[in-house]
């Protein structure tokens, strides 16, 4: 069997200032929109996007991340703590980001965005999506080398069965984190570059992102271990299962929305 590695989460110090593995791959994830978004933006003029509104896209898209992220994770993994503790909000260096509340802050943004650029919504949204799984893919790579969100215990003789010490039980599990940086990073990056290569139907990629994003999180979910404060929810599936459903709802309705337009 394979044993994590047990990376240093610290990557290095400045003094007493220490930066983390797991910031870096939010800084590097940032980092890539901005790339790849400034290309595309001067690549295509049919998107409506300029290098200009990339870097204001970017500020935005940033808050969204961090404070969606944040707060989905306190209302939607620990309501009772947060509500009973307010100040602990804030703690953000303590762990708890929410990869749905992520998303549901980007699309606040968005629509801000949109609104005060006088560009369509869908527009930018389908610019935005296929830009976003490279951020979710190193997120992943960070939670894997701080050895956290570790998988479901799995057969000793599973070819990737690995035991993580922060488990504490010397059990085989899946290292679900590099699941997910796969199919939701990887995969659903390159499928969706490819797909929003050339103009679609307003709509059509957002709605491929939703629908992406939402299958692969629920599936990988049978692999990854449920949060022990949560265990699992209603009908057996965990609380990361039931927050994907409404993604994949709400792919499923813009998807057959924008085919609809077409034919108008």
């Amino acid at each position: 069997m394979l044993v994590h590695p047990q990376f240093d989460p610290i990557a290095f110090s400045v003094g007493p200032v220490s930066v983390h593995w797991y910031g870096l791959m939010y800084l590097v994830g940032f980092a890539l929109f901005w790339w790849l978004g400034t290309y595309r933006a001067k690549k295509d003029s049919w998107r409506q996007m300029d290098a200009e509104k990339v870097e204001d896209l970017l500020f935005f898209g940033v808050l969204g991340v961090i404070i969606g992220g944040r707060l989905g994770y306190c209302l939607f993994y620990q309501p009772d703590f947060y509500l009973t503790y307010p100040s602990q909000i804030i703690r953000i260096w303590d762990g708890g980001m929410s990869a749905h509340g992520g998303i549901l802050g980007v699309v606040i943004a968005m629509l801000y965005f949109a609104k005060t650029r006088s560009i369509n919504f869908f527009t930018l949204a389908d610019f935005v999506v296929p830009l976003v799984p490279l951020g979710l893919l190193f997120g992943r790579i960070g939670n894997f080398i701080n050895g956290e969100l570790w998988g479901r215990v799995c057969s000793p003789e599973f070819v990737l069965a690995m035991i993580f010490p922060q488990a504490a039980d010397g059990l085989p599990r899946h290292p679900s984190q590099l699941y997910e940086a796969t199919l939701e990073g990887l995969l659903l990056f390159v499928v969706l570059w490819i797909y929003s290569k050339r103009p679609r139907t307003p709509g059509k990629v957002a709605a491929l992102f939703c629908l992406g994003y939402g299958i692969c999180r629920f599936v990988v979910e049978f692999f990854r271990e449920p949060d022990s404060f949560l265990g699992l929810q209603a009908l057996g599936l965990s609380q990361g299962q039931w927050l994907s459903l409404p993604l994949i709802v709400i792919g499923v309705f813009v998807w057959v929305w924008a085919q609809r337009s077409i034919k108008r």
